[in-house]
């Protein structure tokens, strides 16, 4: 993806819809001329394998199956486009060219789609498509210059298929675009300041999960990291720095002790950079570990072989940029993704054959890395606008946290929706109300004896609900047992208690399964 898309943002609409292309009878030119390719009087069926525009003409790769069953491939150039996927009858009047007649029959499904069915594509559908084609049509006399394009339709039960549309600005062939269904004649562009953006955090998402560890399968080998001459002064001072910003149990009990671990978690090391701030005046788990990763990087042997292990942390070397494109995103309209799921799950990465002990903690330290990034990436995909004009912001996070003799990571995640601007007399502007937020809390840790656990929390108007689920029978019953002195406790601390309860199991996965509280007062 890249920003130099040459499309002004676009409040008009434009039709998604071009007049059937003439090509009954098109002849196709053979880039090297095939003599009795096809015989005289007959056809051959033929598929567009691949389409590149080359100034005004266009490119296609076609695989012609003659009545004999052999097939071969040829390449041809036309001045109209053909959709990728698209069936062909065609015949050989010379050498050079063929003769084409579309089958409507067969390629009904698969050729330039021009008109929107809006049963699959309700209007308002956010379409994501990749430029294939851009040609200026013939200008009429007082009217603007229209511009037909191709698009590949890169999401929705539509992908792979191929929409033609007109539009008052070229599109630049082989950019991204977006945008929004208004009917089944037209569509609106989405500005790509936000989009573009949205698609990046979402690839590196997939791409840094993929190589994420849990946390404390390094921090557990720091702990009892050995004095050798493989591990150097500035390697052990690196890892106590990190062991060091460890919370514990009693620190997070406490409101400034929370803010401190939430800030030092390495969520908010980009930010404190952008800002001018010094990352090194404070403890941050992320810059503690990319130093760490520095440390034991110069302590390996040059011929040690750590390529995908460097390259799993380079995103983390390169994340200011990233971070500092991406933070474009938030505030701006963008279609609400689908929640990530949370928690993230453990992943511990075993020692391969052959690798030292260095070695497996520099993977361990780059997988401990990652999975910071995949919180974050987490909380910039989960940014946006919803459907209903509501502006949603999150921040993912994990703390690791200190009980007793172990190590216990505390997944977090915050988000916040606000409500939608409302329409106010221009008389009444002034004395608008300020507006109404909804804060969600979920977190997930595993304590013994306690086992694995999972909270979830919703606040609004100081009225607070909850639920809570153990995997543990015995945890269950304890946590049941003691709801109505959290509720007391809750209660003098000037909350609205709504419900409180307490499940066996772990919390249902989908979107209709969390809390649902919105912005009627159910007491009004």
């Amino acid at each position: 993806m890249t920003g130099e898309m040459n499309i002004l943002p676009l409040p008009q609409t434009v039709p998604a819809t071009s007049r059937p292309q003439a090509v009954n009878g098109e002849l196709l030119k053979l880039l090297t001329p095939v003599e009795g390719l096809i015989s005289n009087g007959q056809t051959a069926q033929a598929e567009v394998l691949s389409l590149k525009q080359a100034d005004q003409t266009f490119q296609m790769l076609l695989k012609v199956t003659l009545d004999s069953g052999r097939q071969t491939t040829v390449q041809t150039t036309s001045n109209q486009p053909l959709a990728q996927g698209t069936t062909l009858l065609v015949s050989q009047p010379s050498a050079g060219n063929l003769a084409v007649t579309v089958q409507q029959a067969i390629a009904s499904s698969v050729t330039t789609l021009t008109r929107l069915d809006t049963a699959q594509l309700p209007v308002g559908t956010l379409l994501q498509g990749k430029v294939l084609t851009s040609q200026v049509l013939p200008q009429v006399p007082g009217q603007p210059m229209v511009f037909r394009s191709m698009v590949s339709l890169l999401n929705t039960a539509l992908s792979g298929s191929t929409l033609s549309i007109d539009s008052p600005q070229p599109l630049r062939i082989g950019t991204l675009l977006s945008a929004q269904v208004q009917d089944a004649q037209s569509v609106k562009f989405v500005p790509l300041s936000s989009r573009q953006e949205q698609l990046a955090v979402t690839q590196q998402l997939v791409d840094q999960q993929s190589r994420q560890g849990s946390l404390d399968g390094l921090l557990k080998r720091l702990q009892n990291l050995p004095a050798s001459d493989q591990t150097s002064a500035e390697m052990r001072s690196a890892a106590a720095r990190l062991l060091a910003g460890l919370p514990d149990v009693q620190q997070l009990s406490t409101p400034k002790g929370l803010a401190l671990a939430l800030a030092s978690s390495g969520a908010f090391l980009e930010s404190k950079l952008l800002s001018g701030q010094n990352p090194m005046l404070a403890p941050d788990m992320k810059g503690d570990l990319l130093k760490l990763v520095a440390q034991l990087s110069q302590g390996l042997p040059a011929n040690t072989s750590l390529g995908a292990i460097i390259a799993a942390s380079s995103l983390a070397q390169a994340m200011p940029n990233f971070v500092r494109n991406a933070l474009g995103m938030l505030g701006q309209v963008s279609a609400k993704p689908s929640p990530t799921g949370f928690p993230l799950p453990e992943r511990l990465l075993q020692s391969a054959e052959g690798e030292g002990d260095l070695e497996h903690l520099l993977r361990l330290a780059a997988a401990a890395v990652s999975r910071l990034q995949s919180h974050q990436l987490s909380s910039l995909e989960q940014t946006g606008v919803t459907a209903d004009g509501r502006l949603m912001s999150t921040w993912q996070l994990e703390i690791p946290m200190r009980n007793m003799q172990d190590i216990v990571p505390l997944q977090v995640k915050f988000q916040r929706e606000d409500s939608p601007e409302k329409e106010q007399p221009k008389e009444r502007r002034e004395e608008r109300e300020p507006k109404q937020q909804l804060w969600r809390v979920e977190l997930a840790f595993a304590m013994e004896p306690l086992g694995p656990l999972q909270i979830q929390a919703q606040l609004i108007k100081g009225s607070l609900s909850s639920q809570l689920w153990a995997e543990r029978p015995y945890t269950a019953s304890l946590i049941e047992s003691n709801l109505a002195g959290l509720r007391h406790r809750l209660l003098s601390a000037g909350l609205n208690v709504g419900d409180l309860d307490c499940h066996l199991g772990t919390p249902p996965q989908g979107p209709q399964t969390r809390l649902e509280q919105r912005w009627v007062d159910e007491t009004a």
